[in-house]
């Protein structure tokens, strides 16, 4: 049975779980394949990237020998990000019983949303185990001889909030039915027996702006609002827009200090000089910056005091807040996020460097200055055309 808080700050939360902070790169990637291994009844795998790699090929093999036990497996992959899957790796996947579709597949949708797209990366095995988080499936994020993964978290939950992950799943299979009845997931009733100091609170959050769920972006804009003392936020493509940025002076203004780690190396060269042309504003506004070294930081997270936190596949940049459909687990725990916030603290000190006011003043000339400005027009021109929408669905 699924017991939930009635209280303000704990509303939407569910009671009966337990979770794990889970590290992107290979202890992701085996955790996913066990998970797989273990599953005794259904698997559903939902990404925006999957591709024909060794990674690929590692957990389609997984999946394959899943469906050859009767495993009902269901992978739903965007129809863009996943776009170049060969056509024979896809029949190999339906030919072993494994249940595959694309997404909203270019110029086939019945709504052409562009910027629409299937962003979250979710995995739930038997109603009763989920990993939420921002790895896709690509050597990108795994660990390979001489590459290392990119910096990046999932969740391993277990226990009620796994049953409303799967209800998710099941609802974005079927396209959002508005009268679907029950879900397979909605009719097992699988029993967790946790010891009260091994019970967490988590609840799930969505973003989709089409179908008017803004959840995890009132989850950033409830910990700029009720942070003490600090907020951490670790992101990918960080571009605030106007509202953000004001959450975020204010709460600095009523002195939260405010820690923000971004990439040093990016995949996407245009969006970092975008995000370096927003630095001005947050040095100006005294928010301590760092950037992450050793590889691509991929990683999506927010840090409110020790009290709770947020992590999955939302961005803070709009084509997260408008367009891409993401999927986050708020956990309220003071002693998982206080162990949580430390190993962050930990990173910052040995795998970052600060960006200070005097040091980026003198490293940014003139034409740099420049080129930033160029690539954050040119950013904010693309944000407009990907979630630039005719209509929102009920």
């Amino acid at each position: 049975m699924l017991i939930r808080k009635s209280t303000k700050n704990h509303r939407g939360y569910s009671l009966g779980n337990q979770v794990k902070l889970i590290r992107g790169g290979k202890e992701y990637f085996q955790l996913l394949h066990e998970m797989i291994e273990k599953a005794q009844d259904t698997i559903h795998l939902q990404v925006y990237i999957f591709l024909a790699d060794e990674t690929g090929g590692y957990i389609a093999d997984g999946l394959i020998a899943a469906a050859r036990r009767n495993v009902k497996v269901y992978l739903l992959a965007d129809g863009y990000a996943s776009q170049k899957l060969p056509g024979s790796f896809i029949q190999k996947l339906r030919e072993a019983g494994i249940n595959f579709r694309f997404f909203a597949p270019l110029l086939k949708s019945k709504y052409y949303y562009f910027g629409r797209r299937l962003h979250h990366k979710v995995v739930v095995v038997d109603t009763k185990y989920a990993l939420v988080g921002g790895m896709n499936i690509s050597n990108n994020y795994n660990d390979m001889p001489g590459h290392p993964g990119w910096f990046d978290f999932a969740l391993w939950v277990e226990g009620n909030i796994a049953r409303e992950l799967c209800v998710l799943c099941w609802k974005t299979w079927n396209g959002y039915p508005s009268h679907m009845g029950l879900t397979p997931c909605e009719l097992k009733s699988p029993s967790f027996d946790f010891k009260p100091e091994e019970s967490y609170m988590i609840r799930m959050r969505r973003n989709d702006w089409v179908r008017r769920r803004i959840q995890i972006s009132k989850s950033y804009e409830q910990i700029f609002n009720e942070a003490e003392n600090e907020i951490i936020i670790v992101s990918s493509y960080f571009l605030p827009g106007k509202r953000f940025r004001k959450l975020i002076a204010t709460a600095v203004e009523r002195g939260v200090k405010v820690k923000i780690v971004l990439a040093n190396i990016s995949d996407v060269a245009i969006a970092k000089q975008a995000e370096r042309y927003m630095y001005r504003w947050l040095l100006k506004n005294d928010i301590e910056i760092y950037e992450y070294r050793p590889s691509v930081l991929h990683a999506k997270m927010a840090i409110c005091d020790n009290k709770w936190l947020t992590i999955g596949s939302y961005n803070v940049n709009n084509i997260s807040a408008f367009a891409s459909i993401e999927l986050n687990l708020d956990v309220c725990n003071e002693k998982f996020t206080t162990i949580v916030k430390q190993m962050i603290e930990k990173i910052i000190e040995i795998d970052c460097i600060p960006v200070t006011k005097n040091e980026f003043r003198l490293k940014n000339h003139f034409f740099q200055k420049l080129w930033q400005d160029v690539c954050y027009e040119s950013i904010r021109f693309l944000f407009y055309l990907f979630t630039f929408y005719f209509e929102q669905k009920e």
